[in-house]
């Protein structure tokens, strides 16, 4: 059975911004961009042959995160096709949000925005607005059919004029999260919906930060904030208090983010609080929840790496049914708090064959419902698993 993942992070609407810079916003599900330092929301209208459209009050709006990144691309269906709103943010300039609107219908339409204290890539037109009731400050910029126009939000501070004649496109920016994320461990798997939530997972991650309303949900997202890359040093103080607190519940998350926060601790050379977090672990051994079967958040992380290897054991629920046939692979995924294995799977008609390579301490590897029989001890190598049956 494939686990069915929904993506949720800290706050009601997930977040646009650039790792290391103060400044964040909302995107709501109509690609309203809500800045949380209290400034005025940027809103955004679609005039067609037909009427006005407001996303808000559209049934056809439909949202998605682009590769599971913290890049939006907004539809909005009018005559004939849809208006695409894209929405990234950049350090260019002080930092920007950017929204590029493209006419997919063949029609011309135009895209009236709330706010005038913006850069755009081309002059708004001097027309007045009509049939919709907008504030005064409010711009238009037509678009003709297959065309695109783009804005941007500052973030240092309102300001108008031309946006700067090269900035990163959204396909640079999805390929910049993808890499970050990556770092943490990299999936390449048959259902991309698990690929597309963990990085989802990671990327609120590095904008929201831990929840400190959530012990387990803080030191498991403190957990893969590390394992991007940042100094694990910083966070053990906070770490701490979240497992703490986390080995007080009784759920299976509680347990799992006291399991994981020992990779922090190995990294930190912090090594009492390993000793801590082992003893914590084993209170849990035996009283903890069953996993979700439909997790959220940050949770999503642990609850599919497990899939892929638990400990030492590669592939502990099997190979899922619709993977069969399908080469996959799996790299960096944590077999303890001090080691990860990689691994490649690929067919031989209805045998699997796994290439690994383990980093950190070498573990005696298995794989108990795949391949019964198999283990090794070997830090790289290649084995031909039984074959796997309906």
């Amino acid at each position: 059975m494939t686990t069915r993942v929904t993506a949720a992070v800290s706050g009601e609407h997930p977040l646009t911004g650039v790792v290391g810079a103060a400044w964040r916003a909302e995107v709501t599900p109509t690609g309203t961009i809500v800045p949380l330092d209290g400034t005025q929301p940027l809103s955004w209208y679609v005039a067609a042959e037909d009427r006005w459209h407001d996303p808000a009050e559209e049934p056809t709006v439909r949202q998605s995160r682009v590769g599971g990144t913290a890049v939006y691309e907004t539809r909005l269906r009018v005559p004939r096709g849809d208006l695409v709103a894209r929405i990234w943010s950049v350090a260019d300039g002080g930092g920007l949000t950017l929204v590029e609107f493209t006419n997919e219908s063949p029609r011309a339409v135009a895209v009236a925005l709330d706010r005038r204290d913006l850069l755009t890539s081309r002059q708004p037109a001097n027309v007045p607005i009509e049939g919709i009731d907008l504030p005064p400050s409010s711009i238009v910029l037509p678009l003709a059919h297959g065309t695109t126009v783009t804005v941007a939000l500052p973030h240092d501070g309102a300001r108008s004029g031309a946006l700067p004649a090269r900035w990163p496109s959204h396909a640079d920016v999805v390929a910049g999260w993808t890499s970050q994320t990556a770092t943490a461990s990299r999936l390449d798997l048959p259902d991309e919906a698990l690929v597309a939530a963990v990085t989802t997972a990671r990327c609120d991650a590095l904008l929201a930060g831990p929840d400190v309303d959530d012990p387990a949900a803080a030191a498991l997202t403190i957990v893969e904030l590390v394992r991007m890359g940042e100094p694990a040093d910083a966070w053990v103080p906070d770490l701490v208090a979240a497992v703490e607190a986390a080995a007080r519940g009784a759920s299976w998350r509680d347990a799992v983010a006291v399991e994981r926060a020992a990779f922090v601790f190995v990294r930190a050379e912090e090594r009492r609080a390993v000793r801590d977090a082992e003893r914590l672990l084993a209170q849990h051994a035996g009283h903890a929840a069953p996993r979700p079967l439909e997790p959220s958040g940050i949770e999503i992380v642990p609850v599919v790496e497990s899939m892929l290897a638990t400990g030492p054991n590669l592939l502990p629920r099997g190979i899922p049914p619709e993977w069969r046939g399908h080469s996959f692979e799996a790299h960096d995924v944590p077999t303890g708090p001090s080691s990860s294995v990689s691994y490649a799977v690929r067919w031989h008609g209805d045998r699997p064959a796994v290439l690994w390579e383990q980093r950190g301490d070498a573990r005696s590897l298995r794989a108990d419902a795949v391949d019964g029989g198999w283990t090794s001890d070997a830090r790289r190598g290649e084995a031909l698993w039984a074959r796997v049956g309906d």
